[in-house]
């Protein structure tokens, strides 16, 4: 891809909770000021400017500020011993996203960026002071990667992000996991949601055996590695993809700031805390002392969590990765260059048949189907039945395929009798690729869905349109909205 090496085998993964790191600064600053202060000088670490391109978008005055959060997975200081991987690994960034605090200081608005996303990757400088050729749709998360260094490239994610954005990056930060563990050690824990109970299996999807629950559904406190575990679990929630993965780290960040803000900081805790948030950073030169980071989150404390929104850039499925759509996510993007708020809704809202264009006109009246799961995704029979019910269609059943959960391709089959090789094709309308054939088993239609579901499912039945979810507030409860598909 583009020339950036990737390497295999990495366990674990560290995610977006950078938001989370702000936030706990700010309440540090509230509670305990210029002590704090003093104790943190010459502890902050920087990255070079260097690398940042003299093409950028111009700055927005008085409209409002943007920071770009990274969550970086690099091997060093540290970080091996809770992420895995090799210790001689390049650093990754597997998404990020741009927190655009308006112009008033009492709201914000996080867009998270997909790491799958597909972009386009301006020229970045290289360690030996070069500058690399322009790279076209490739994955968002390659940018971090370029020069293929420890500790990774966060000037050219930044580049990256502009580019996309045509908004111009005020700060970044970049968070590893390292420091964030310790940061939920400090704060005590923090309460997160499940809504199903989770095993070894979901962390490691390699395992021949689900093995012991490491999870159980509901509410729970986690913290240290277990809240490492929480925010990179994908696998064995709705579609396994990372776009409900984005989700529930949403939650979980809000989580993190209602806990900083809700309790207070005794003088006790605010040295350790403020300690774990700086040394879980690495921040841009704007940012690289004590009294710059201080004052930055001063700007932020007027925040409240229920103007603090976050929201996913309009995308869909493009085969395994995610395109990023049109008009959508430029209309996003001006809505924030003029300071407007972007809400939920339009393109943005989830569901969808995944028939795209194919769906409409669709009627399903007088046919009658039964769906079979043949993925190891829950409640993708649901799903489908829910789209073909909503075409008029009778659903007669849900179930699972007894020939196993590793069908590639959705199938609709249709049996003996009159008038069924027509009712199947006009039930796979609605499931794009699918292939139609005759089976000897009864005498219905019935679909046994397969992985390419899984992918097509979350496409807008208008054909064309994005996904970006409604928008969670920082305040919403930890259960409410937890996955995608």
């Amino acid at each position: 891809m583009g020339g950036v090496r990737r390497k295999r085998g990495r366990a674990r993964r560290w995610r977006r909770v950078g938001f989370a790191v702000v936030g706990v600064l700010v309440g540090v600053v509230v509670g305990g000021g210029g002590w704090v202060c003093l104790k943190l000088n010459g502890s902050i670490e920087t990255f070079s400017a260097d690398g940042v391109s003299g093409d950028r978008p111009p700055a927005g005055g008085s409209r409002g500020q943007n920071v770009l959060v990274i969550g970086s997975d690099a091997r060093t200081g540290g970080n091996r011993a809770l992420g895995g991987g090799d210790s001689d690994d390049i650093g990754r960034s597997d998404t990020a996203f741009l927190l655009h605090v308006y112009a008033d200081r009492r709201h914000a608005v996080a867009v998270s960026i997909p790491r799958d996303a597909l972009v386009d990757i301006p020229p970045c400088k290289l360690p030996d002071g070069k500058w690399t050729e322009p790279q076209r749709h490739v994955m968002f998360n390659a940018a971090y990667s370029v020069g293929e260094t420890a500790k990774g490239n966060p000037a050219c994610t930044q580049n990256t992000v502009e580019k996309l954005s045509g908004l111009r990056v005020d700060h970044t930060v970049v968070v590893d996991f390292k420091g964030f563990s310790e940061l939920t050690d400090v704060v005590g824990g923090v309460d997160v949601c499940l809504p199903k109970d989770l095993y070894e299996g979901d962390l490691n999807p390699h395992r021949s055996s689900p093995g012991e629950r490491v999870f159980r559904k509901g509410v729970q406190k986690v913290s240290g590695q277990r809240a490492l575990d929480y925010v990179r679990i994908r696998h064995g929630i709705g579609d396994g993809s990372d776009i409900g993965r984005i989700k529930r780290q949403q939650a979980f960040v809000s989580s993190l700031l209602k806990k900083v803000k809700g309790e207070g900081l005794s003088p006790g805790k605010l040295f350790p805390l403020a300690d774990a948030a700086v040394h879980s950073m690495t921040v841009d030169p704007g940012l690289g002392s004590a009294d710059k980071l201080i004052s930055f989150a001063m700007s932020l404390k007027d925040i409240d969590l229920h103007n603090t929104e976050f929201v996913t850039l309009p995308w869909r499925y493009d085969g395994a990765r995610v395109a990023v759509v049109e008009p959508d996510a430029s209309e996003l993007w001006a809505s924030l260059k003029e300071d407007k708020g972007v809400g939920s809704g339009g393109a943005g809202e989830d569901g969808g048949s995944g028939a795209g264009g194919a769906s409409k006109g669709v009627s399903g009246s007088g046919v009658s189907v039964r769906v079979l799961n043949g993925t190891s995704v829950d409640g993708l029979a649901a799903k489908a039945a829910r789209a073909l019910t909503s075409h008029g269609f009778t659903v007669t059943g849900t179930g699972t395929a007894a020939a196993g959960q590793e069908h590639a391709t959705t199938v609709v089959e249709y049996g003996t009798g009159k008038g069924m090789k027509a009712r199947a094709e006009t039930v796979a309308r609605l499931f794009p690729g699918a292939e139609v054939r005759a089976t000897a088993e009864g005498g219905g239609v019935r679909v046994v869905l397969g992985q390419s579901y899984v992918r097509s499912a979350t496409a807008d039945s208008a054909g064309g349109g994005g996904h970006r979810g409604k928008a969670r507030a920082a305040d919403d409860a930890p259960c409410s909205d937890l996955s995608y598909g």
